[in-house]
């Protein structure tokens, strides 16, 4: 490897592939058609270790950086199946890693790294506040020994498969700090123990499978012990996390891409009308070509953001980038591979539609490309803020 040519991680591309053709088109469409949760394909990624890459070996996990989460994500999703259901437990236990005490991470780390817990819930967005994470209203008031949690999440996915959630929740009012982001803090909550005690899940069905719920607070109870880091702090706390996040969304997204390059490439090969390869028209050729240039520009800028990310440097600005490239260049390689397919494009057997469906969610989330735009006009190009 040279400074110009990233890590690409032979050996573990390698071995999450073969973990994936296990798990074929049609087990993910069966799913699909019933909205399930893929119960078997995350046990069998947590059995094999590659939920734990970033978590240290001296709790149980590979001690690896976040590159080589990337091309666990990437290989995936380009195998035709979804990391969705899964990624939170690489990411979302950073927060814990980071600034939980000694007696936390002693105490969940070890069994989130072997899978016995799962920690896929990262309570964050709100009905009202949107990705203005500032103006969240749940609220965590200290009773003594314990905190009382009162408001409501959405968008929370994997809540119903999750037995620890990283929660954000306001323990000082908005207007009280010296920065709107004061008096956020963050707080590991078991849902073991607080489902139908204070916490209510509804899921919401959507046009993908994403297992995404609303959560309700009604006097949950949180052990004070549970406070991660300092009280009021938890805005920066979580600030890390949802760039690894972006990132590790984004080599999702590159999977997505490669995934719909390599069957439109194949499909243009092969399907003969008119007597010939349509591969061989230029208006097919075109655009596959495209699809590729812009994933390839992508993929570039998710290892520079993950490789920043690992150096322990600022990659804020990065990973906004990142994401947004990966995730226009697997949305441009989705519309282009059903055009090359044609009508089998729309055909459930072929698993184009239903990655179709999937990579549009990352035009949306987990931050809009609007958002990620307006970052970069006033953080990076000092244009005056319109909000």
């Amino acid at each position: 490897m040279t400074d110009t040519e990233p890590e690409t991680f032979p050996d573990i591309r390698d071995a999450v592939r073969r973990l994936c053709s296990r798990f074929p088109g049609a087990y993910w469409r069966a799913l699909d058609r019933d909205r399930q949760y893929p119960t078997e394909f995350v046990t069998a990624l947590a059995q094999d270790g590659w939920l734990s890459v970033l978590i240290p070996e001296e709790y149980g996990g590979s001690g690896l950086g976040l590159a080589a989460a990337t091309a666990v994500l990437e290989e995936v999703h380009r195998s035709g199946c979804n990391g969705g259901a899964a990624h939170a437990q690489m990411y979302t236990m950073g927060t814990l890693l980071r600034h939980g005490s000694a007696a936390q991470k002693a105490m969940y780390l070890p069994k989130v790294a072997s899978g016995e817990l799962r920690l896929q819930a990262f309570g964050v967005t709100e009905p009202t506040s949107g990705t203005d994470t500032t103006r969240i209203r749940t609220f965590a008031r200290r009773e003594g020994d314990h905190y009382v949690v009162n408001g409501q999440k959405i968008w929370i996915s994997r809540a119903e498969h999750s037995d620890l959630m990283v929660l954000l929740a306001r323990t000082a009012p908005r207007d009280e700090g010296a920065k709107t982001s004061d008096g956020l803090s963050v707080f590991l909550v078991d849902m073991r123990e607080a489902l139908g005690n204070g916490l209510t899940i509804r899921p919401i069905r959507t046009m993908l499978n994403h297992a995404t719920t609303e959560l309700f607070f009604d006097d949950m109870k949180v052990p004070a012990g549970n406070l991660i880091g300092e009280e009021g702090k938890g805005f920066r706390y979580i600030l890390s996390g949802m760039n690894a996040e972006r990132i590790l969304i984004a080599s999702e997204c590159i999977g997505d891409a490669r995934f719909f390059i390599d069957r439109a490439s194949a499909y243009a090969r092969e399907r003969s009308v008119f007597g010939r390869p349509i591969g061989e028209n230029q208006g097919v050729q075109f655009p596959i070509a495209r699809a590729y240039v812009q994933t390839e520009a992508a993929a570039r800028m998710v290892a520079y953001a993950a490789a920043l990310f690992d150096a322990g440097k600022p990659a804020g600005t990065e990973a906004n980038m990142a994401k947004m490239l990966a995730s226009e260049a697997s949305w441009y390689a989705a519309d282009m591979c059903v055009q090359t397919h044609g009508g089998f494009g729309f055909a459930e057997e072929y698993d184009i539609e239903r990655k179709f469906r999937e990579t549009r969610l990352y035009q949306v989330a987990p931050i809009s490309t609007n958002l990620i735009l307006s970052h970069v006009a006033t953080h990076v190009l000092g244009l005056p803020k319109s909000f």
